[in-house]
């Protein structure tokens, strides 16, 4: 188990594989393993550009090409693997019964990252999701319908063999090298250049945010603690409307939110298929939920960071790389997250007029 007070268990020795590994989440999971001791390998197709420790071993593989994997892991056994790189199999060639067949008696470990989005989304606005809730009915073209259909995947495995593998579902991840770009990065240059905040739906909707060195801890406590195997995790912070969210971050900025409610009826308008975006998309009711997390807290550990010292945390990353002077906006290139401080300052101009 972790603490926030302890000192983080020691892998010294352990062989760990992250399947990704080049950025945010993985990126952050390799530090950690390697800060711990353990002698870590990635897996990935190569393609995104990612500087990792001297010690870490690179493995070249698609996971779509079976035969690309047989021969990057046949053979091979592992303490703990971790699974952060299904997102790219949601546009189609998933197999993930073929990784287990290479992995199952060949792994002390198996840690799957899926999100809240497996859950059945028709129970937004429901309080709270737990871990046994409905999983989503929309199959793997989807990319919740993927989390739920793998995550299902290794649970039958467990409960047939034994297979050693548990699940966490987080929930909005934020810090340090976050890639989704409509998050809390415009929400740090909002407040410093004193730019209006578009909020929808009074600011009501209420999402789950989590650290991402949070939820790597909780990775490798769930690799670590063998009743952990065969469970499925929440694994997130505070959950909290967007009204909370905004002030806590001005808060830690220090500068006063200049906050502009979005009527109801503009919404259609400002929120339709190609227009620039208005608001980060956790502010929309598609993501009104909260998150129970008591389970990982007993089981795992309680997280190192609250929504405010989290925030603080990655605002200091942030002033550090000088992005807090950035004045072009980033686009990730997977989820196309971005903002656009004309289109908001305009839509800000009208509702005010």
């Amino acid at each position: 188990m972790v603490s926030s007070d302890a000192e983080p268990v020691s892998l010294e020795g352990r062989r760990a594989l992250v399947l990704g590994g080049s950025v945010f989440v993985g990126r952050h999971l390799v530090d950690a393993l390697v800060q711990r001791g353990a002698d870590v390998a990635v897996l990935n197709r190569g393609l995104t550009q990612s500087e990792l420790p001297d010690r870490v071993e690179r493995l070249i593989a698609d996971r779509t090409d079976a035969a690309q994997m047989s021969a990057a892991l046949a053979g091979r056994r592992w303490d703990a693997v971790f699974d952060v790189s299904g997102f790219v199999m949601a546009a189609g060639g998933s197999d993930i019964d073929g990784l287990l067949d290479l992995l199952d008696g060949h792994v002390g470990a198996y840690v799957y990252t899926s999100s809240i989005m497996a859950y059945d989304q028709s129970w937004a606005g429901v309080f709270p999701w737990t871990e046994n809730q409905p999983t989503s009915p929309d199959g793997a073209t989807s990319y919740g319908g993927f989390k739920a259909l793998s995550e299902a995947s290794i649970l039958t495995r467990h409960a047939a063999t034994g297979f050693p593998g548990s699940i966490v579902r987080p929930a909005a991840i934020y810090g340090p090298d976050n890639n989704i770009y409509d998050m809390e990065l415009p929400m740090f240059l909002r407040l410093l250049q004193h730019r209006p905040i578009l909020v929808p739906h009074g600011g009501l909707v209420v999402g789950t945010y989590g650290h991402v060195d949070d939820l790597c801890d909780a990775m490798i406590a769930a690799a670590i603690t063998p009743e952990a195997a065969g469970e499925v995790f929440n694994v997130s912070t505070d959950s909290v409307d967007v009204n909370r969210y905004i002030s806590v971050l001005a808060g830690v900025v220090g500068a006063e939110a200049d906050v502009v409610a979005v009527p109801d009826d503009m919404l259609a308008e400002i929120a339709a298929p190609g227009s620039p975006p208005a608001f980060s998309h956790l502010f929309g009711t598609r993501h009104h939920a909260a998150l129970d997390v008591g389970k990982a807290a007993r089981l795992l550990g309680p997280p190192r960071f609250d929504l405010r010292t989290g925030h603080e945390h990655t605002y200091a990353w942030c002033r550090d790389r000088g992005l807090d002077q950035l004045e072009e906006a980033l686009v990730d290139p997977v989820w196309k997250a971005s903002w656009d401080f004309d289109f908001e300052a305009a839509i800000a101009g009208r509702i005010r007029g």
